[in-house]
């Protein structure tokens, strides 16, 4: 990952022509976060030969949770991304069936779901991904067994990465106390009197949760959320 400032301190090599690129920069021994900037990078892409390896979550199996009305996009992006670099990944749902994905506030495509929640455990899957929408985490937090099986990934400190509305989950599985998050702007009250500290920032990570505001953020909350999949357990991400 050369293209990349981390709190793993890998360096980049400048190029010619500067262009607007995403940096990961360690922002306290419990906190990174991610932004864009004007820097002098030599890119990797990563779904490039000379970029980190296709198998960097090699036997990594990651479980996205989601029911009718998430928003699209950030079930797919982030699906794509995971299953590129090796994961498994698995579509758990409360739901058995197929589920409504949603672009904004139209209907979009239907997806199959793999898993029903009340089948599966946090024991199964090295880690979690939370896509948003308005309708997906608004029913998925009055679903007990669903909270319980987000809780589960925290105690058994394993990375959990919520987007956008999804973080409104987090909040009834009383995950974010003390906890430093970002998300959709609506929520920001919520997740501040559920004990989290808000910031609007494009990608935060506070030991092993990933937390994005909106699509917009895909590009940067894919790539840490990879990250974190791939570094496994965080002793302080727990309940």
């Amino acid at each position: 990952m050369e293209a990349y400032a981390t709190n793993s301190s890998r360096v980049a090599t400048p190029m010619e022509n500067p262009k607007t690129y995403r940096v990961l920069i360690k922002a306290s021994a419990r906190h990174a976060i991610c932004f864009r900037c004007p820097v002098k990078f030599k890119i990797a892409p990563r779904n490039e030969d000379n970029n980190m390896s296709d198998q960097t979550l090699n036997k990594k199996r990651i479980a996205f949770l989601a029911t009718d009305g998430f928003e699209q996009v950030e079930l797919t992006k982030p699906w794509d991304a995971i299953k590129s670099a090796g994961a498994e990944v698995v579509l758990v749902s409360p739901k058995d069936g197929k589920i409504q994905g949603m672009n904004h506030d139209e209907k979009a495509d239907q997806f199959t779901v793999d898993q029903n929640v009340s089948n599966v455990s946090a024991e199964d899957f090295d880690g979690l991904v939370l896509p948003g929408g308005v309708a997906n985490p608004d029913t998925l937090r009055t679903c007990e067994t669903s909270v319980s099986f987000i809780r589960d990934f925290f105690k058994q400190h394993k990375p959990v990465a919520a987007i956008c509305h999804g973080p409104w989950t987090l909040i009834e599985a009383d995950v974010v106390r003390g906890r430093r998050v970002t998300s959709w702007p609506s929520l920001k009250t919520d997740l501040k009197n559920a004990g989290a500290e808000w910031v609007d920032e494009e990608c935060v990570c506070d030991e092993g949760l990933v937390t994005s505001r909106n699509p917009d953020d895909l590009p940067a909350f894919c790539d840490k959320a990879i990250e974190e999949f791939a570094e496994g357990k965080h002793a302080a991400q727990t309940v």
